[in-house]
């Protein structure tokens, strides 16, 4: 058995595709992409939109979305979008020119509303007493 018969053939596309070193967080989320549970393309596109944007993990919770594990930047959040539809692509052997007009079915990330009011209040200036060195 030689090595490439070890992985599967998807994600040795996705080890090739992301090769360098300073790629290998987007390597990740190509094999997220060929490993989904997803049976059809439509699905794992829908888990590529869970996988790479921010969600409350909390229901009703919003600034929850923090702790989230998903890429925290809009540009990080896109990249991570496309590698995974890559791996999709692989997954379901879908052309590399259908695979690039794929575009996130959601907007950018945005911090959530009560997120940026606690950052207004946590501006304040404090006192500082002289007495404690």
């Amino acid at each position: 058995m030689i090595p490439q018969q070890w992985t599967p053939p998807c994600g040795n596309q996705c080890t090739h595709k992301y090769a360098a070193l300073m790629q290998i967080p987007w390597r990740v989320f190509c094999k997220k992409g060929c490993n989904g549970d997803g049976e059809t393309w439509e699905e794992c596109l829908s888990e590529c939109d869970e996988i790479c944007y921010k969600d409350p993990v909390l229901k009703d919770q919003q600034w929850s979305a923090y702790i989230d594990r998903s890429p925290g930047s809009a540009s990080y959040s896109q990249d991570c979008f496309h590698a995974c539809v890559s791996g999709c692509g692989y997954k379901f052997d879908i052309p590399s020119e259908r695979v690039t007009e794929i575009h996130p079915s959601r907007p950018s990330p945005t911090p959530p509303p009560a997120a940026a009011k606690s950052n207004q209040a946590g501006n304040k200036s404090i006192k500082i007493s002289k007495d404690i060195p």
